[in-house]
């Protein structure tokens, strides 16, 4: 799969998910072969008027690579001009949000609202590749709501102003990340667009994704929520359609491993205080399902420091 300059090694990517697709989680999703990663969205307002804050969110490292930022935003003008800070800072790509179904997003006319108005789609993507060098890429959802599914009328406005793929959620943002994502209308805007179309709903297991390919013709299929706590999902997903065999579920042990490394990496990366906080989050995920993990979770909820984190996992998988 090629989006403009940038080919993709397998048909795996990483979903941006605002609050977890950091730096750290991002390098660990490459260790597991993914073959893009996305930053968590980036005001594009922010860029320019509060660029300490907002710049770092969109900082990568070359390990990242291919990698795209994505962008938010409700003005054709401003997402231009924040399109073009963020180049500044090299990406592969960038990705315009339209489709976070937040309410503090979307009642500032961005996100998913955008949805709502194919000319102003048409107006910021065309904007934004105007300004820009890079490949501009888009992603959407199913519709506002089941009585507004224009996914497709969304895409095809996309594609005719310059955007190089289009990535559609099956889920209207009225759903948010409720119910189940709706797989066909992934099979009707591949369909309708002559540019690549990524799928994104419900990849929780590497037959999945497999299925979501095969069911919808889409060129690459979204990891999001399911690799929560589970990034062998993607190193697993990556086999499974290059080979068909399936890998192992990783043991109790393997999770306890990735956690400390994960908590490592975030401590180096924010500081202690805030890596250990951000991890908490992390750490519940990665236990879930795990024998004695609900004594040991109400613990690491109330860690402080790194040691108190490493013990408390360490607890769970004695040597």
């Amino acid at each position: 799969m090629q989006i403009g300059n940038v080919k993709l090694v397998n048909p795996v990517v990483l979903a941006p998910m605002s609050g977890v697709s950091d730096r750290p989680f991002r390098l660990l999703a490459k260790e597991m072969g993914c073959a893009l990663v996305f930053t968590e969205m980036v005001s594009a307002k922010g860029l320019l008027c509060a660029p300490a804050k907002s710049l770092p969110i969109a900082m990568f490292t070359e390990k990242e690579r291919p990698v795209g930022i994505q962008l938010f935003g409700g003005d054709p003008d401003v997402l231009a001009a924040g399109a073009l800070i963020a180049a500044g800072l090299n990406p592969d790509l960038l990705d315009i949000n339209m489709g976070c179904p937040v309410r503090k997003v979307a009642v500032r006319g961005e996100g998913c609202a955008l949805m709502r108005d194919p000319g102003k789609v048409y107006r910021i993507v065309s904007a934004v590749t105007r300004a820009v060098k890079l490949p501009v890429t888009v992603k959407i959802r199913k519709g506002w709501n089941e009585a507004a599914v224009n996914a497709s009328e969304i895409a095809l406005a996309a594609q005719e102003a310059g955007a190089a793929s289009v990535t559609v959620h099956g889920r209207t943002a009225e759903q948010g990340y409720k119910g189940y994502a709706d797989w066909e209308i992934i099979a009707r805007v591949k369909e309708a667009l002559a540019i690549p179309v990524i799928g994104s709903g419900d990849i929780c297991h590497p037959r999945d994704a497999a299925r979501m390919l095969a069911e919808t013709g889409c060129d690459a299929a979204m990891i999001g929520r399911g690799a929560l706590g589970n990034l062998w999902l993607i190193k697993r997903t990556v086999h499974y359609l290059a080979t068909g065999e399936m890998l192992p579920e990783p043991t109790d042990s393997e999770k306890i491993r990735m956690a400390l490394l994960h908590l490592s990496m975030l401590t180096k990366a924010r500081g202690e205080q805030a890596g250990v906080r951000v991890m908490r989050k992390h750490a519940a995920w990665y236990l879930k399902g795990m024998w004695g993990a609900a004594q040991v979770r109400s613990l690491i909820m109330k860690a402080e420091t790194k040691l108190e984190m490493e013990k408390f996992l360490s607890s769970l998988v004695p040597d």
